[in-house]
């Protein structure tokens, strides 16, 4: 198994599958691209909105692991949360520039290194209790999808002793939700071309 946390995961990923596929060793159900922060931080922010523990708080995150691409689907959290409109958009906006916002905050000297190790170590267990048969074990992850038209795309995966059981794909989501989709696939293309080609220079 394979999981790719080192920026630009979009671009990460797509090169680290060109180098398999190049030796022969390409199998996409066993190489993952850590998306786990935007989750975490999602769980985060929804959960201090709400006054919830953020341990209880599950929002998935689907698209990718910068900007824009980051999309939190907060009509599926659960337990289940409404907010007005506008600050659906805040609490979106504050979850695709969180990174940006803790290197502001370090005034440039350094990045988000603790929640980073927290979000890397959360997906390497529920990976190896999958492994190991654990059933139900669920992660957001980037990974080769024909869920859209991106060729990778991040969304719920069951995992399981291979690696990726199950894409449970986007499920149903609310027109602001489809709108960040539909504005987000052509920037993770333009992300994951870039890799394509640095991989095949």
């Amino acid at each position: 198994m394979i999981a790719i946390i080192s920026n630009p995961v979009n671009s990460t990923v797509p090169i680290a599958s060109e180098v398999m596929k190049k030796h022969g060793v390409y199998d996409p159900k066993r190489i993952f691209g850590v998306t786990t922060l935007d989750v975490v931080r999602a769980n985060t922010f929804i959960a201090e909105a709400k006054n919830l523990n953020p341990r209880e708080v599950n929002v998935p995150v689907i698209g990718g692991h910068a900007g824009i691409t980051i999309i939190p689907l907060i009509s599926q959290a659960k337990p289940s949360v409404e907010f007005p409109p506008d600050q659906i958009k805040a609490l979106t906006g504050r979850i695709q520039e969180a990174g940006t916002e803790v290197v502001k905050a370090k005034a440039g000297a350094g990045s988000a290194t603790l929640s980073m190790a927290y979000a890397g170590a959360r997906f390497t267990f529920s990976l190896c209790r999958a492994l190991k048969g654990e059933k139900n074990v669920i992660e957001c992850s980037y990974v080769a999808s024909n869920v859209t038209d991106s060729p990778f795309f991040s969304t719920p995966i069951l995992l399981g002793p291979n690696g990726i059981e199950k894409n449970l794909g986007i499920g149903k989501v609310n027109d602001y939700e489809q709108s960040l989709i539909t504005a987000a696939v052509p920037e993770l293309k333009k992300n994951i071309e870039k890799g394509v080609k640095f991989a095949n220079k």
